[in-house]
């Protein structure tokens, strides 16, 4: 009988490590306005210093004689200079919503895990990675700095997963609080529920302004997608302790199901205006589908 050896030991509690390795052939798809003129994987072509070759020009002066090709200089006896795609580095900032509303039926599980996936494309692909958490409760500190290298992976698993819910602030209240330290240009990963009296669109103006594509990804229980109740209800709101005392009828979830919908659409319409993304999920999605299946045919990553 064969024997098979011991079981390779798990890198993270947040996916397994046959997800891991799928996430490590991933890269994030940004729009290249929102990059740093730096080094990184993101290839840009206006000519910079990288291995990328892209094309020839006439040569100029005061151009560097370094990149002169000397083969064709020798040929036709006049230089042509060689250009490079440019690198650019991407800033790749994931901001996780710890409110206490996320503690319901597992989005905080499913925010902390596409978090980190988008991390982990990040530091892969050498660009600079940071993580802010807001709202979440006892969490110190709730910001993880900007770090690059697959070496750095252990610290972000570390901080992802020490995120909790159970704070209440808005979320433009928590972007304010990430934009203090933020510097660079980039892609802003929000994972919210974005179930908020706070002014999303200040949120996304922030955003905007600090060269930030936004990623919003809205996660939804199943109950808050399509609740199936009866009867006389007391909602308690889990941020504020509010209660709200309804007759449930088929007219009253029709209503629900209509201002939802229309808040969705009012979500990815200001994403849009601003260059981002938007796109809702339900925590019982399977991670994988939402990865490698969902986001990749959005464009979202490649």
């Amino acid at each position: 009988m064969m024997q098979t050896g011991p079981a390779e030991p798990q890198v993270t509690s947040l996916f397994s490590n046959a997800v891991l390795n799928r996430l490590e052939r991933l890269r994030i798809s940004a729009t290249r306005r929102f990059t740093n003129k730096s080094r990184g994987e993101h290839l840009y072509g206006k000519g910079g210093a990288s291995t990328e070759f892209s094309d020839y020009r006439d040569y100029a002066p005061g151009d560097d004689v370094r990149f002169v090709d000397w083969n064709i200089f020798a040929r036709l006896n006049r230089p042509y200079m060689k250009i490079y795609e440019q690198e650019e580095e991407l800033h790749v900032t994931v901001l996780v919503d710890g409110s206490a509303s996320m503690g319901f039926e597992g989005k905080l599980d499913l925010a902390r895990r596409i978090g980190a996936a988008y991390g982990v494309m990040g530091l892969v692909g050498r660009e600079r990675v940071s993580v802010y958490s807001f709202n979440a409760a006892g969490q110190s500190p709730p910001r993880l700095p900007p770090c690059t290298r697959r070496a750095n992976m252990a610290r972000l698993f570390s901080h992802v997963e020490g995120i909790q819910s159970g704070g209440d602030a808005p979320v433009e209240a928590g972007v304010d609080a990430f934009l203090k330290h933020h510097v660079g240009r980039g892609v802003a990963v929000l994972v919210s529920d974005f179930l908020t009296f706070g002014d999303l669109r200040r949120a996304l103006n922030s955003i905007f302004s600090a060269g930030l594509e936004v990623f919003a990804v809205q996660i939804l229980a199943p109950m808050e997608i399509d609740p199936e109740l009866a009867g006389d209800l007391r909602l308690v709101d889990s941020e504020t302790a509010n209660t709200l005392d309804v007759s449930n009828t088929r007219e009253l979830l029709r209503i629900y199901r209509d201002c939802r919908e229309a808040f969705e659409a009012r979500l990815a319409s200001l994403c849009q205006q601003r260059g981002g993304r938007f796109v809702r999920v339900s925590s019982e999605d399977p991670l994988d589908w939402i990865l490698f299946d969902l986001m990749r045919r959005r464009g979202w990553v490649r």
